[in-house]
């Protein structure tokens, strides 16, 4: 059998948000490394797999990624058909690109599947269109935790116009909603903070960024989770529909 690996973005949690060619990824693996992020109730759609789990979570310890590397490189290697699940989309802060760039260097074949990132799939649950015509020109993907503990260059994005959803920021509130006004956003910008994105326990608190970090403390905002800073995050589009309905 030919080495292969398969790197598949599970969504964010719902189960109903896989994709068909996920699911039948997950179904044809016989080794399954699962990241933490992962809601497990996709796992059905594995029945004859080995699932090994390989979480990295920022804050808790992690599987180092040299090992998870290995891991699918020995497995590969043996002719299994191996499944690499993550949270999201594997190419949106899932180091997917450096994982499919270091197997491929050793001759193995690696497939990406998209998944539902995050910020898509909360803000939508929300009732947040991130991109409404007339409101935002576009859309700001960005990550507060970087590979080398450097910051985003914040001031830069406040004068990009578009929304910004960002990741990985719980932790780095503070210094978000610094570098944003500093950068020239005013502080009645809104800003919608999303937990749990399309699970049952989903929580949102809306607020603005002059006061996104007090209303976080006293929401208890916890991680995962992802911000929406703009004015999209003062819609709700669903609930516009619902009463017309």
């Amino acid at each position: 059998m030919s080495a292969k690996v398969w790197l598949v973005g599970a969504g964010p949690g719902d189960p109903e948000l896989l994709t068909l060619k996920a699911v039948r990824a997950m179904g044809e693996a016989q080794v399954v490394l699962i990241d933490d992020l992962v809601n497990p109730a996709v796992l059905e759609h594995c029945p004859n797999a080995r699932v090994i789990p390989v979480g990295k979570r920022g804050g808790c310890r992690s599987t180092p990624q040299a090992f998870i590397h290995r891991l699918m490189l020995r497995y590969a290697r043996q002719g299994k058909c191996v499944v690499r699940l993550k949270g999201g989309d594997p190419c949106i802060f899932g180091r997917g690109g450096e994982e499919a760039e270091w197997l491929a260097e050793r001759g193995i074949e690696v497939e990406l599947v998209n998944g539902i990132t995050a910020g898509l799939a909360g803000a939508t649950q929300c009732g947040i269109s991130l991109t409404q015509r007339g409101v935002a020109r576009g859309v700001t993907l960005v990550t507060a935790h970087t590979l080398d503990g450097s910051s985003p260059e914040w001031h830069a994005l406040a004068k990009t116009g578009t929304t910004l959803v960002v990741y990985m920021g719980v932790s780095s509130l503070q210094q978000v909603q610094a570098g944003l006004m500093e950068g020239g956003l005013p502080a009645s910008t809104p800003v919608a903070m999303i937990e749990n994105a399309s699970l049952p326990q989903q929580r949102e608190c809306r607020s603005d960024l002059g006061d996104m970090c007090t209303d976080a403390a006293r929401f208890q905002l916890k991680s995962p989770a992802i911000l929406v800073i703009g004015e999209v995050a003062a819609k709700a589009v669903t609930q516009v529909l619902s009463q017309i309905a």
